[in-house]
């Protein structure tokens, strides 16, 4: 496994720990997590502070796995697919926890998974016929929008919250909006390989 791929598995890894943070009863063996009282009416949990470290070193590792395996020529069948993994392992069941904790609207969470799932079901099919379908910038704005979005809210929205202003709340359905749209421009660039003849 070469060095790109391993900072790829500690994503996963990253993924994972931020889960057992989030989701372990720590109550039922009698762990008090510290919270904290911040302008006198907002609590905070640190469960979500550090998870909110974690998942910042970990969408840096996503940026700097693609420029290793660019810039040392490790790019390889099982690093995109590993890498595609754990992208969504990292953002999709965050989002998950965080909309069962009415953190985040479950439309939201249901228009940005659910066009992951279109997308790569589209990738997939594409790349089973020896084509494949170029990356778009709004994707990446997406994913920008949607990474900023998770941080925000594993920070409470601080410094913004303090004003008060929900600014992960935007940038959450900006990241929907341009989910819906990249989603749309990745159909019609596949549509003559995935349309029946």
């Amino acid at each position: 496994m070469n060095t790109a791929n391993k900072i790829t598995m500690s994503r996963i890894i990253l993924s994972i720990i931020i889960l057992f943070i989030l989701l372990f009863p720590w109550h039922q063996v009698g762990v008090d997590i510290p919270t904290y009282i911040i302008n006198g009416s907002m609590t905070i949990d640190l469960r979500y502070v550090i998870s909110g470290i974690l998942f910042i070193i970990a969408s840096i590792s996503d940026f700097v796995d693609g420029k290793v395996a660019r810039k040392y020529n490790m790019v390889t069948d099982f690093g995109k697919m590993i890498d595609a993994i754990s992208d969504k392992l990292l953002t999709n069941t965050l989002i998950v926890v965080l909309t069962a904790e009415n953190m985040i609207h479950p439309i939201i969470a249901v228009i940005i998974i659910g066009r992951d799932i279109i997308v790569d079901s589209i990738k997939m099919l594409i790349g089973n016929k020896g084509k494949a379908v170029a990356a778009i910038p709004i994707a990446k704005y997406k994913t920008a929008s949607l990474m900023v979005g998770l941080t925000l809210k594993l920070f409470y929205d601080l410094p913004f919250s303090l004003i008060p202003v929900r600014v992960s709340d935007y940038l959450l359905v900006l990241a929907a909006v341009l989910s819906i749209i990249s989603g749309t421009k990745y159909y019609v660039m596949a549509k003559e390989f995935i349309t029946d003849k």
